[in-house]
């Protein structure tokens, strides 16, 4: 079949939407599928990057490192003709995600939408953020799934909340999955020489973007109070974004800059021998639908310290993968750590092993079957249209008919955050 992707956040960006995107682009097109990514250009070009229409785009929003498409392109047109999809998959329910709701109205095909994000707790990147503007982006998702032929959710906690907001398209858990052999037989030993960390080292290790929503002060300060009690303790901390100061500033005032090691956005191999390199891989974001990160790490061997919360929950099970740490208190973070730290090497390695077992259960293979399966029923029930002259009414009506739904939801959407209820 072939399937058209629009998405706000696509490569060179390191992100989970990102992430998945590629990575299921990629599966499916192992298995003789065709795939067009529709994506923002970002600054950094992708060089020799295939079957994707990159879109105009304002950089570096409001101070972020996110590239902000303008759903407007001329080209798009043109290049769906050529493409001929059979499925639009949407990413977000905003920009491209409108864009994508156009073309499947317009050419009468299945909208597939992934409620990848808690889009309430990104909202300090706009500005004016408000209790208001956290209850518009809820509602306006909320209304935009209620408009696809099928939600994919990456969690079953996600699958819950999106019903509890509302959401009567149906709902099916389709997480990310992890290319296993990606993570698997990394050099641990060379990227701690690398970067000077002793191989007698208590590694604890973190990867992702290193933003306000991921939590990353309070895991940040429970890991340095953990480090006090420790010297053969380091913090590997691999990734980029605007809090990297901050956390190098946070450690140095507590004589640990030393101990702090800060390689930056790793890929390839560099990012394996990274997850490798680790003894405990710390997590604290509760902004997560998933965390891509926590199953990529369990594929390296690496037991995890998470929060509880939706997406973690799924993943790491408490005393046997890893610790799931019920309250966001630095000193229930700090006892998990001790814990672990605490282990036997014989009983380290049976939380490895378990880490291994449980990455496993979220191999790519099995969610890329996962989601075709459930592409499969919906081309039986729409039917593109022709070049015929009824068929180019029939696609302006289509499209004025989007331009209905997107102005009602996002007008509905409002008036629901204005008035602190739901108005559906």
């Amino acid at each position: 079949m072939n399937i058209v992707m629009l998405t706000n956040t696509y490569l060179p960006h390191v992100g989970g939407v990102a992430r998945s995107v590629s990575a299921f682009s990629d599966e499916y097109r192992k298995r003789g599928h065709r795939v067009l990514i529709v994506a923002p250009e970002f600054p950094d070009k992708v060089p020799d990057e295939q079957d994707v229409v990159r879109i105009h785009a304002i950089q570096n929003f409001n101070g972020s490192d996110f590239s902000v498409a303008l759903p407007f392109s001329g080209d798009l047109s043109e290049r769906l003709d050529e493409f001929s999809p059979d499925i639009v998959h949407s990413h977000h329910p905003f920009l491209l995600g409108m864009s994508a709701l156009r073309v499947a109205r317009e050419r009468e095909l299945p909208l597939v939408f992934t409620h990848h994000t808690l889009y309430e707790r990104y909202t300090h990147y706009v500005p004016a953020d408000s209790q208001a503007l956290k209850r518009f982006v809820i509602e306006l998702a909320t209304r935009y799934a209620n408009l696809a032929s099928q939600v994919f959710a990456p969690s079953q906690s996600i699958a819950e909340l999106l019903r509890e907001r509302g959401v009567k398209s149906p709902i099916a858990e389709v997480p990310t999955g992890v290319q296993l052999e990606q993570f698997a037989g990394g050099e641990g030993t060379k990227m701690r020489s690398r970067l000077g960390i002793p191989e007698s080292a208590f590694v604890i290790g973190h990867l992702g973007r290193l933003a306000r929503e991921k939590n990353l002060e309070f895991l940040a300060t429970a890991t340095a109070e953990f480090m006090a009690l420790h010297a053969d303790a380091h913090f590997l901390l691999v990734g980029s974004g605007p809090l990297a100061e901050q956390l190098k500033v946070l450690f140095a005032s507590r004589g640990l800059a030393e101990r702090l090691h800060m390689p930056g956005t790793l890929l390839g191999d560099d990012q394996r021998d990274a997850y490798s390199a680790m003894d405990a891989f710390v997590f604290a974001s509760t902004s997560e639908t998933q965390g891509m990160v926590l199953s990529e790490a369990m594929a390296a061997g690496v037991p995890v310290i998470a929060l509880d919360a939706n997406g973690t929950r799924e993943v790491v099970c408490d005393g046997a993968n890893g610790r799931l740490v019920m309250r966001e208190e630095l000193g229930d973070f700090v006892a998990a750590t001790e814990w672990l730290y605490g282990r036997s090497a014989e009983q380290r390695q049976a939380l490895s092993k378990a880490a291994l077992s449980t990455a496993q259960d979220f191999s790519m293979e099995n969610c890329a079957q996962r989601a075709l399966d459930l592409y499969a029923p919906l081309l039986t029930q729409h039917w593109p249209l022709d070049d015929s002259l009824y068929a180019q009414w029939s696609r302006l009506r289509n499209l004025i008919g989007a331009q209905w739904e997107i102005l009602e939801g996002v007008t509905g959407a409002a008036g629901a955050a204005l008035t602190n209820s739901p108005q559906r």
